[in-house]
């Protein structure tokens, strides 16, 4: 009674426009997608058929079969072009597959009753009862985005078999305890186990299309949500922009006494706010950066970059940071051909990136070693550095977003937690790959891989070993 409540509430909610859509295009779909594995069933079926009835009854009734095929694979065709937003092209195709069912239906019925009609009642009819039995479990799994159609195809199924059984009981009238009866009374019960399966089917089907919609659901709004977040970061980001570059601004102004002589005591507090509003500009940077890359907002200029000229624009850029740090950093440039394809600046951001976290986490007095080999046809950018090191299974945190290794108070190196995992989609759109090995109380190396260019000129002469000192 459960299932039959739950079935009649179903039914309803068939009746839906975009639930009636969905199955149409669901039964479609799946008609098409199982037409060979039906044909190859029903020609073995008139194969094995043909051996021992007649050849020409038997190949005549499956061409008949191969006929309502024929329509299905029309109405496939057809209905690719419905959108599902008019109402009467659904009517039509909806009346079409009603249409074909019966055809179908009645072309296997056929099929099977004429292998039934040419057995003797000594022999019985496994062979015919078994050919149905397979259909009807076929229509069960494979019909049952539509309840009406189903029914439909089972109850001409439902039909065959009932006249299959009592084909013997006409013919010879035998009494009760012959077998013929009890072929009779297994194919009642086998009735109601395919309207049983052919029912959990449907069940399950609508369940597991409830469940799509509840997922599609979601699926739409975490996409608002997502624009909401995105539009509201760059929203802030740019209002907090450009008063904040005014602010910093008018800071270093007043810092550097271009506005007058400070109190000695002021100067202290006015390089704090200096410094908190510089570390607040590059978060600002980083949220703007994150958010274009997610809505894919950046255009990426892709040149052909010598890997070496790359790192020592990067090591200049930064030699004021390592030198107020009081930590060395060396190269060691690629002697080969070491061209890539890139967004010069973008690879800039990513370098200079490594560069500074490798700096902020080594100890004064300490060396960051950049080296640039060529790997067979990939070229690496590799940053060393001799900090604290990674610990293991700390990968997720390295590159999410606003996570840090050492999320303490008191950790050594501040941070937006942002600048890995922007180094990491800037990457990964170069179809390069960024990863690290770290081993704690040793160092930690990052490194860059990018499929080599070929077919270009060699590294430029003018990058030496290089040594920045405090």
């Amino acid at each position: 009674m459960q299932n039959l409540s739950t079935l009649w509430a179903t039914r309803g909610d068939w009746f839906t426009s975009y639930g009636r859509e969905q199955s149409i295009k669901d039964y479609i779909l799946l008609t098409n997608q199982l037409l060979w594995k039906r044909q190859g069933s029903f020609f073995v079926s008139a194969i094995l058929a043909a051996l021992y009835f007649d050849p020409i009854s038997i190949f005549a009734c499956y061409v008949f079969v191969i006929l309502t095929e024929v329509l299905d694979e029309l109405l496939g065709s057809k209905s690719k072009t419905w959108d599902g937003r008019d109402p009467v092209v659904g009517r039509q195709i909806l009346k079409r597959i009603a249409l074909n069912t019966v055809a179908s239906g009645l072309a296997i019925s056929v099929f099977i009753i004429n292998i039934a009609v040419q057995q003797e009642a000594s022999a019985g009819h496994f062979t015919p009862l078994f050919f149905l039995f397979s259909a009807s479990v076929f229509a069960a799994m494979y019909n049952s985005q539509m309840m009406g159609i189903l029914i439909l195809r089972l109850s001409i199924y439902g039909f065959a078999f009932l006249y299959i059984s009592l084909l013997d009981v006409f013919r010879y009238r035998p009494p009760l305890s012959s077998h013929i009866w009890l072929e009779f009374f297994t194919i009642i019960f086998v009735l109601y186990f395919i309207s049983d399966i052919s029912l959990k089917f449907y069940l399950g089907y609508q369940e597991r299309r409830e469940q799509m919609n509840l997922i599609q659901e979601e699926n739409e709004h975490t996409k608002d949500a997502l624009e909401v977040k995105s539009r509201f970061l760059a929203t802030v980001s740019h209002e907090l922009r450009t008063p904040l570059t005014s602010i910093i601004g008018s800071l270093e102004l007043i810092n550097n006494d271009k506005l007058g002589l400070l109190p000695l005591g002021l100067k202290p507090l006015i390089s704090i706010a200096t410094r908190n509003g510089k570390r607040l500009a590059v978060l600002i940077e980083d949220l703007l950066d994150m958010q274009k890359l997610e809505a894919g907002e950046v255009v990426f200029h892709l040149k052909p970059i010598n890997a070496n000229d790359l790192v020592y624009e990067a090591i200049k850029a930064t030699s004021g940071y390592a030198s107020k740090l009081g930590i060395y950093v060396t190269t060691e440039p690629c002697e080969e051909a070491c061209q890539i394809t890139g967004d010069h600046n973008r690879l800039i951001q990513v370098m200079a990136n490594l560069l500074s976290n490798a700096l902020k986490f080594s100890y004064e007095g300490g060396t960051v070693k950049v080296r640039v080999e060529n790997l067979g046809g990939r070229i690496r950018i590799s940053v060393q550095d001799e900090g604290l090191g990674i610990p293991n299974g700390a990968k997720d945190c390295v590159f999410g977003k606003f996570s840090q290794v050492d999320s303490s108070d008191v950790r050594k190196a501040g941070g937006t937690g942002l600048g890995l995992n922007i180094s990491k989609q800037i990457v990964e759109r170069h179809n390069a790959t960024i990863d690290y090995v770290s081993a704690l109380g040793v160092g930690s190396t990052f490194f860059i891989e990018f499929d080599q260019l070929t077919n270009e000129s060699r590294p430029s002469a003018n990058l030496e070993p290089l040594v920045k000192s405090a």
